[in-house]
């Protein structure tokens, strides 16, 4: 019998039955163990598939599933949103160095660069502190529930906004109505998506939820914009 190297006990199975530590076989060779990991981070058992489906066919299920303890055939949330969030920033940086986000005035030679390192470096970092002030709003919202259930929310409806700001960001530098008409059926229903997860998550009505939804998000991207104003401030002092 194989026993565990973290607590010394008898595994049973692929799993250590006192601390559920994984039987890892190290000494494999390379392309192996990146396959194990692959695995693990993206869940190529078909969790991941079945967990973006579920996310955007049934919004807010994700969360209620979480939360009841129906877990095992989703991804789990915070691992969904390391993988969507890190996607993202590492697509939008890479339209803003194409000069595809610039606005009008500023020019790929002299503002590019400094775009795409914003987007690549201070943004997922403002972005992964201001989840939690998401989920904070939320709570003073609706101070019934656990501040958690806010917390798993707030990671989904992100994941959710990352793939669908990624379709919104690819035709920004697209100059017609249509284009203009596209983007903004795509904030309609992200504003749709909060609303009817909060029906399912919170069982609020129709139009509570959408009042709820309006108000968080007014606070919140005010926020956003206050924070990078704030850290633009700062970094032209600093220069």
């Amino acid at each position: 019998m194989k026993t565990c190297p973290n607590c010394r006990s008898t595994f049973e199975g692929d799993y250590c039955s006192t601390c559920g530590q994984k039987d890892v076989d190290l000494e494999r060779p390379i392309f192996a163990l990146v396959a194990d990991v692959l695995r693990e981070t993206f869940d190529v058992d078909g969790r991941a598939l079945r967990t973006l489906r579920t996310l955007f066919r049934h919004p807010g299920l994700l969360t209620a599933d979480f939360l009841a303890g129906r877990r095992r055939m989703y991804s789990p949330p915070f691992r969904l949103y390391l993988v969507i969030s890190v996607a993202f920033f590492v697509f939008a940086a890479w339209l803003a160095n194409q000069g595809l986000l610039l606005d009008p005035g500023q020019s790929v030679e002299q503002d590019a660069a400094g775009q795409a390192r914003f987007m690549s470096e201070d943004l997922p970092k403002l972005m992964f502190v201001l989840l939690p002030v998401f989920a904070l709003y939320l709570k003073i919202a609706m101070p019934g529930r656990l501040y958690f259930d806010h917390l798993v929310f707030s990671v989904h409806l992100h994941s959710a906004a990352y793939i669908v700001l990624a379709v919104v960001m690819s035709i920004e530098y697209v100059e017609s109505l249509v284009a203009d008409a596209v983007q903004l059926v795509f904030y309609v229903f992200l504003l749709l998506f909060m609303v009817v997860s909060q029906v399912r998550v919170y069982g609020k009505h129709w139009a509570t939820s959408l009042l709820i939804a309006i108000a968080v998000l007014t606070v919140y991207l005010l926020s956003i914009s206050a924070v990078i104003e704030g850290g633009s401030s700062l970094q032209i002092l600093s220069d």
